[in-house]
Order: C-alpha cells, then structure tokens, then sequence
C-alpha cells in the first residue's frame, strides 16, 4: 500500500463529512469525498483506493448496493458506516465484501484505529506475480474444499466461493490451524489487528457468513465448530463432500 494511503469517504451528511476528510487529511491520508453514491461508484473502480468508508444509508444507492457493485472490481478495503447497531445490517455488509464497520456515533480515533488495522492486513498480504513459484506453498486444500492464499480465491467442489477479503483471512487462519481451537482473541488480532474486548461481535459474524457460503447450517454446524467458552474449531474431515449440512 502507498505511503500515503488513499481514502474514499461517501457519507451524505455535510458536517460528518466534512469533519472527516479534514481529520484524515490531518492524519496523512489522500482522501477524497462523495455525497452521492452513483458518483463514488464509477470512481472507486477507475481510480482503485486503498481504502473506501461507505456509509449504509445513502440518498441515492444504498451503501449495501455499492459494496456488492465494487466488491468483484475493488481489490481496496471496505470499511461501512452504520447508525444501527443490528445484528442484520452488520452480518449484511460482512457477507456482501465489507471488511470490517463501525457504528455511529463516530469516535474519529476508533475509527483511524480501525482503517490502520486494515491497512496493516493490506501490507502483511504476500506480493505475488502472474508466474509466481509458490502457489503449492499458499494452497490449502481439505476434501473439496481449495483455498488458494496468493489470489484470495475459495473454492468448494470446484465451484468458486465469493468471500470478502477478511472472510477469507479468517477462513484461512481457521483451516491452517485445522483440527486447534482457536480463541476469539487470536482470531480478532489476526484479522483486525486489535485486542478482542469480550464485545466485539466481528469474528462471529464472519464466521456465520463462513457458514451459510460454504453450506454449514448454523443450527448445527460441523465444519466450523463453536467451543464454548473457548472458540472455534475447523474441522478437515467434513469437507468430503459438498452437500449442505442441512
């Protein structure tokens, strides 16, 4: 990522959007506002940011919208910006490519914290080329289930699985450490660069989007188990077969 990151803010609100262009311009980011999202759109796939803070709710295009119309185009970070605090809208954004949201009201150190966080993920991820030698070294593979680490690429019975950037961190991170429970600690570090605060809801979030992709029923999951009191396990002998556990 550049030394200067670049920032694309689409909030409608004027002051908020005003007020946080001018502190990330403070905090050494090339930003760049929208008030509208038709307009974000068209420039976020031509001049590829490093990072996008998307409001959800949005006069013209939904923030929702937005991400599903960049994600396959964006190789960035999408941060979404929400004034609820459901559940729903969060496991949305997750499962559409967000890579990580914040809700209102706007703490702007949380939230520089955050887009660091991303930043730091985006600088940790292996530079590869087109003839790369080391694909066999960056590929997991359990039953019918492929991860292929350099190109971010998911497949399960040969189908390929659409997940977003820290979808896939997190998959990842589980399937290498297969058959080890891993605690919601060393997940939130790994995939958000900060310390888990027993409230943060981010890791189970992604992982029931994990599990309605990759055809886990969350009623009674096997591929990726919850130990309680403890975190989640990835399971290599469940993935024989494609079929939906359900």
């Amino acid at each position: 990522m550049a030394a200067t990151p670049r920032l694309f803010i689409v909030e409608d609100d004027d002051k908020l959007r005003h007020l946080l262009s001018s502190y990330f311009r403070e905090q050494d980011f090339d930003v760049k506002a929208f008030d509208r999202g038709e307009a974000a759109v068209a420039a976020i796939l031509s001049e590829q940011p490093d990072i996008v803070m998307l409001d959800l709710m949005l006069p013209d295009i939904d923030g929702l919208t937005i991400c599903r119309q960049i994600r396959a185009q964006f190789s960035g970070k999408v941060l979404m910006l929400t004034a609820s605090d459901d559940d729903f809208d969060h496991v949305a954004a997750l499962e559409i490519g967000a890579d990580d949201f914040v809700t209102k009201p706007i703490k702007p150190r949380v939230l520089l914290a955050r887009l660091r966080a991303l930043i730091r993920r985006a600088d940790s991820q292996p530079k590869t080329t087109e003839h790369s030698p080391s694909i066999a070294f960056n590929t997991l593979a359990y039953g019918r289930l492929t991860l292929n680490k350099s190109r971010k690429r998911c497949a399960l019975a040969e189908k390929h699985i659409p997940l977003s950037d820290s979808e896939f961190d997190l998959l990842w991170l589980l399937a290498e450490s297969a058959d080890k429970v891993l605690s919601r600690d060393t997940l939130t570090r790994a995939v958000r660069g900060i310390e888990y605060d027993g409230l943060d809801r981010t890791v189970d979030n992604k992982v029931v989007s994990l599990r309605k992709k990759l055809g886990d029923n969350p009623a009674s999951p096997c591929r990726i188990i919850t130990v309680r009191g403890k975190g989640y396990l990835f399971v290599p002998d469940a993935w024989q077969d494609s079929q939906h556990n359900d």
